[in-house]
């Protein structure tokens, strides 16, 4: 148990390691972390509960926290403050000692408290408070032996708080509200007393902390931070993706000529030759992101540089019902979807994350950024094109708006909003090994995890796409596409760009090439899709057979279709793992294919008027 930013989920991490299972508390959109490990031959269950900032009950966090240690499923209660701020962090104690039950305290942290030249006297605290304190830095990964010999000695025979604050005046009022927390302040400092001694007894701003704190400096430079990060991320991910990506190419050929001699059914020899290479490239390629994002910005967290980026865009963020913090995914969803949704494990409870990654699939991704210029160039020229890509942001702009306005009376209702009270934690050394390992746990889990889905996803759409021949006339999606397409023509979209339509929910960037293959007829619908990153397409034989076959309001309702359409197959199964609900996931991606598809009648009907 724990404040945000405790350290909480690094001593979970270390104690479990992938010995864990993520899902929702019974009935409340806050995530449950439970994990174990194995320490002298006995087995040890692991709640990480989640963080908040006391236990009073106001928030669904604090809620289950107090309903978790009241029911009596916790046999002790492993309480995390921050040592370098101790005084602010044992007000969560103060609130806990009325709850009457079984702890240890972890001074964590101490790193970063020797570092301000503050000395802790942890003996003279067990004393006061009658339970056992132990010294902690949790980042660098060494002292859990320690830890776990005290948690089961501990468990063995616990102890209580020996001193409690005096409760204040009875009642609700504002009056009594103010005296019982008076107490509790009295009781820390009362406890405290003596306990830490410091050089410095005056914190000033350094010039850079004043210039990221400025009202517009400070969102220039964190915005530049920001950027920054998110490009160390790509370089870090790019070469494994590259590497990657050769493993389709190279695996094509000889599984399929193996299989084919065999006489194995042809769309079996696809199956294995074609599909499971390409699952198999994007499921690294995910991981490869996760750990490319989670090793920069783990980084700017563990140094207490995200603090002031939430600082600076909490009020503007704030008014889609997110934290500050947001800035982070929201600018990532610009590269990558994955990165976006990978990015809101900074935020501070699930509801959060979870419409965080709801905003960031607003945030068109630099994949389709690749086939917006290329599409309307075809038939709007360069001024056009510009314009275009102006009402594709301010549409962006809206969309978000209007998610958080849906799914922001559920996920971060306003009831459960407050102003953000942010302290800017001190600035410290990075723990470089803990970095890197949290960020390849998160890589191979993800991995892991999405393997299946991934595989299970692109056999639904392999069905649907494939043809004996190759001819795209033959597959199952160009039968169900033109079948549909009185339908679909009231939306703007034609059985070809449907299809496109179709395909940019699996990968952007086949979207070009599905259309050389429904227009031009060159190639197959699969090879257009999982090949979609070698396979060339002849645009000037798509911009000639696309600008006879369809008008420009049906090609600009096509634009914003897909612009705002559900990202892609990996976005999708990031979303449901970083969010373990596939209820909500669910909810989402309906969300956006139902919008993209009304934008693009209103779009169509629209444009119909003027072009």
């Amino acid at each position: 148990m724990g404040q945000p930013n405790s350290g909480k989920s690094t001593v979970y991490n270390a104690l479990t390691g992938s010995r864990q299972h993520v899902g929702n508390w019974p009935g409340k959109t806050v995530e449950k972390n439970d994990g174990y490990y194995t320490y002298k031959g006995t087995r040890f269950t692991v709640t990480d509960l989640p963080g908040s900032y006391g236990l009073s009950g106001n928030s669904d966090e604090e809620t289950i926290t107090v309903d978790f240690i009241k029911s009596g499923q916790a046999d002790l209660v492993c309480i995390l403050v921050d040592a370098s701020q101790l005084e602010r962090s044992m007000y969560m104690v103060a609130e806990f000692a009325a709850l009457d039950k079984p702890a240890v305290l972890l001074l964590n942290m101490m790193d970063v408290a020797k570092t301000q030249k503050k000395e802790i006297d942890a003996k003279l605290l067990e004393k006061r408070l009658g339970i056992p304190v132990l010294p902690f830095t949790a980042a660098d990964g060494r002292g859990y032996t320690e830890l776990k010999e005290l948690l089961s000695r501990e468990l063995e025979a616990p102890h209580k708080l020996s001193s409690a604050p005096e409760s204040g005046m009875s009642g609700t009022s504002a009056e009594a509200i103010l005296s019982e927390s008076q107490a509790k302040y009295r009781w820390i400092a009362a406890v405290l007393e003596g306990v830490t001694r410091t050089a410095t007894q005056k914190y000033k701003l350094s010039r850079f902390d004043r210039i990221a704190t400025s009202p517009v400096k400070g969102k220039i430079l964190c915005l530049g931070i920001v950027l920054a990060a998110f490009l160390v991320a790509m370089m870090v991910c790019v070469p494994i993706m590259s590497i990657a990506q050769m493993i389709p190419q190279l695996l094509y050929g000889p599984i399929s000529s193996l299989l084919t001699g065999w006489n194995v059914h042809p769309w079996l020899v696809s199956v294995f030759s074609m599909m499971l290479p390409n699952v198999l490239y994007f499921t690294l390629s995910m991981a490869s992101f996760v750990f490319g994002v989670n090793l920069a910005f783990g980084f700017l967290e563990e140094i207490g540089f995200l603090a002031r980026a939430a600082y600076q865009f909490d009020g503007v963020l704030s008014r889609l019902g997110l934290q500050g913090k947001a800035i982070c995914p929201v600018l990532m969803g610009f590269g990558c979807t994955i990165g976006g949704a990978c990015g809101t494990r900074i935020m501070d409870n699930w509801g959060q994350r979870m419409l965080a990654m709801a905003v960031v699939w607003a945030v068109p991704c630099g994949a389709i950024w690749g086939v917006i210029p290329v599409i309307s160039g075809m038939f709007f020229g360069p001024v056009g094109t510009l314009l275009v890509c102006l009402l594709i942001l301010v549409y962006m702009v809206l969309m978000m708006w209007i998610v958080s306005k849906i799914f922001g009376r559920k996920l971060a209702p306003k009831e459960s909003r407050s102003g953000m009270i942010m302290e800017l934690p001190p600035y410290h050394k990075a723990h470089w090994k803990h970095i890197l390992k949290e960020a390849f746990l998160k890589a191979w889990d993800i991995f892991r995890r999405a393997l299946g889905t991934v595989t299970l996803v692109s056999l639904v759409f392999y069905i649907f796409s494939f043809s004996g021949s190759g001819s795209i006339q033959e597959s199952l999606l160009y039968r169900v596409g033109t079948f549909i397409e009185p339908v679909t023509r009231f939306f703007g979209l034609g059985w070809q760009t449907f299809m496109a339509f179709l395909s940019s929910a699996f990968a952007k960037e086949a979207v070009l090439g599905v259309l050389n293959a429904a227009f031009v007829g060159q190639g197959g619908l699969l090879e257009a899709t999982f090949f979609a990153k070698t396979a060339a397409a002849d645009n000037a034989a798509l911009a000639v057979s696309m600008a006879q076959t369809i008008s420009k309001p049906e090609a600009l309702a096509f634009l914003f279709a897909c612009t705002f359409n559900v990202p892609c197959v990996m976005a999708l199964t990031t979303t449901y793992r970083e969010s373990h609900s596939l209820k909500w996931t669910a909810r989402v991606a309906l969300f956006y294919i139902g919008c993209a598809l009304v934008l693009a009648c209103i779009v169509y009907h629209i444009a119909a008027l003027f072009l």
